[in-house]
């Protein structure tokens, strides 16, 4: 049987692929990521005592060592706008509550600096800081807190604390969405540039080790990009964009899933596109930085006119009624939406998408997906437990068990001619934005381990019904291949499974063993993200 796909993979065309990209993001005041998530004191899965981690939730921390985070960022987001860290440190009870305007909520102060710090040593994560940019002797002092080695106020505070030693945090964010008007500080590119050169300069002047991430913009008629980096391109190492998807959760329970799986296309438009407009103004200013895509993710968006949603014990959404109101428009998040198969093979297209960026002049060096727990997280937490999303598994295939160096694979695939949805852009009739494009049904990324001696294939089949028979080559041929591949997959019956504390492993990662291929030939079966490990050695 002729295949109806080639995966044509070639060794002489490669780059690495940076780790930081599978990192994650936690934000205060928003929807269980801290309390009722990473930490919940008094509950009897938290750590007792009375040290800062006090609370921490023992369960969601083995999760993530067993997944294993390159870099989280913290306190987010929007909540950073308006964060005043020294609300975050000290004894916990006089710690002052306040009324937070980001999220419309109260926060407690009782989860800050230092529980974070500790949270990520316990996790074993790099730590990343966005501080507002507001403020620059609150930034100088929040990084004479956590970094600085000798004997001052603030250090002395740090180890009243609980941490005599320099915490040496790395990566330091100046500002969030900072040209938006929802944003307390929002201000023009001018205006924020100034801050951010300012920050900059007297933060490194407590540690010159810093790495900074400034905010960029990819809707950049209003030049924002060339003016942040004609200011402060030699001063900064990463410049972030977001990203999000969005598909509508309609009455019936079904989503949108050929839109679900296309919109990694969109998000690999806009990584390659602003990549490019980055790169020619450094290169005009002899800049040398790289992007940090430290907010994405695709959005679970209904109907406001529904009831509020609200976490079920179980994971997911408490049922609610919603016979006879109106599907559109669909503008409200639903936060506390499991995440799905379909949402997985979105994720495992952007990782495709960021592998082949990796080769550009200004790659994607750090991504941080919204959010590692709960609030369409990676990882889900209740009262009564922690369980793993349908999307924690494609953070463990693709960075636990792909190679870090990127091959280059030209396919040949059947596809369709369809509108991609952009993202959550909207229309004037606040309908999303959808543009032409052939969406191909297999998606392939191809690595090879650092020492060389085994290539890993890792193949999406969007398909929703068919399976999908390719071909296979390395360096044109046929032959250079092993017959025999390991193989895992993730799938499932329903389009739509999901995990939660009873149904745990509905959609999870199956090790199928070695399996032959004949003709150098495999069989990727629909709706599926299948990885193929070619020992070589």
């Amino acid at each position: 049987m002729t295949p109806a796909a080639m995966i044509d993979i070639h060794r002489n065309r490669r780059h690495a692929i940076d780790p930081m990209i599978y990192g994650h993001f936690l934000e205060s005041a928003f929807f269980g990521n801290i309390e009722g998530g990473v930490f919940d004191e008094g509950s009897p899965l938290a750590y007792g005592g009375d040290d800062t981690r006090n609370g921490l939730r023992t369960d969601v921390i083995e999760l993530c060592r067993e997944l294993g985070l390159p870099v989280v960022r913290w306190p987010g987001g929007n909540f950073t706008s308006a964060y005043r860290w020294e609300d975050g440190i000290g004894p916990r009870a006089s710690r002052p509550r306040r009324l937070e305007l980001a999220w419309g909520s109260e926060e407690s102060n009782r989860f800050g600096t230092d529980e974070f710090l500790a949270w990520c040593a316990e996790v074993g994560t790099e730590p990343y800081l966005a501080h507002s940019c507001r403020d620059v002797d609150e930034a100088v002092r929040w990084v004479e807190y956590t970094n600085y080695g000798g004997d001052t106020e603030y250090t002395r505070r740090r180890a009243c604390n609980g941490h005599p030693t320099s915490y040496g945090v790395k990566y330091w964010g100046l500002g969030n969405e900072v040209y938006g008007d929802w944003q307390m500080g929002h201000r023009s590119a001018a205006a924020y540039a100034a801050d951010a050169a300012e920050h900059a300069r007297f933060m490194r002047a407590v540690d010159p080790s810093l790495k900074f991430i400034a905010v960029g913009k990819t809707d950049d008629r209003d030049g924002w990009t060339e003016t942040v980096l004609g200011a402060i391109g030699n001063q900064i190492d990463y410049l972030s964009f977001h990203l999000y998807g969005a598909t509508t959760q309609l009455i019936d329970g079904e989503a949108e899933y050929e839109a679900i799986v296309a919109q990694s296309l969109y998000f690999e438009q806009q990584i390659v596109e602003y990549s490019d407009l980055v790169g020619g103004i450094a290169s005009r200013n002899g800049s040398a930085l790289a992007l940090s895509l430290d907010e994405w993710n695709i959005r679970h968006v209904e109907p406001a006119t529904w009831p509020d949603p609200q976490p079920s014990d179980d994971g997911g959404t408490v049922a609610r009624e919603v016979d006879g109101l109106p599907t559109h428009p669909a503008h409200r998040v639903n936060r506390w939406s499991p995440r799905t198969l379909a949402d997985a093979l979105f994720y495992a297209g952007v990782f495709h998408a960021l592998h082949r960026a990796a080769g550009r002049e200004v790659p994607v060096a750090m991504a941080n997906t919204v959010n590692l727990l709960n609030a369409n997280g990676v990882i889900v937490a209740r009262p009564g437990g922690a369980v793993r999303a349908a999307t924690y598994h494609v953070w463990d295939l693709y960075q636990n068990h792909l190679g870090p160096i990127a091959l280059a694979a030209d396919v040949r695939s059947p596809g369709k001619l369809t509108a991609v949805r952009q993202g959550d852009e909207r229309d004037h009739r606040g309908e999303f934005r959808a543009y032409p494009a052939t969406v191909p049904d297999l998606d392939v990324s191809a690595t090879e381990t650092a020492d060389g001696k085994s290539i890993r294939i890792a193949v999406i089949n969007r398909h929703r019904d068919t399976a999908i028979r390719a071909g296979l080559t390395l360096d044109t041929s046929r032959d250079a291949l092993p017959t025999r591949a390991a193989v895992k997959q993730l799938t499932a019956d329903d389009v739509l499974a999901s995990n939660s504390l009873t149904t745990p492993d509905a959609v999870s990662l199956r090790d199928l063993g070695t399996v032959e291929l004949t003709d150098a030939t495999y069989d990727f079966p629909p709706h599926s993200i299948t990885l193929l490990s070619f020992d070589l050695s």
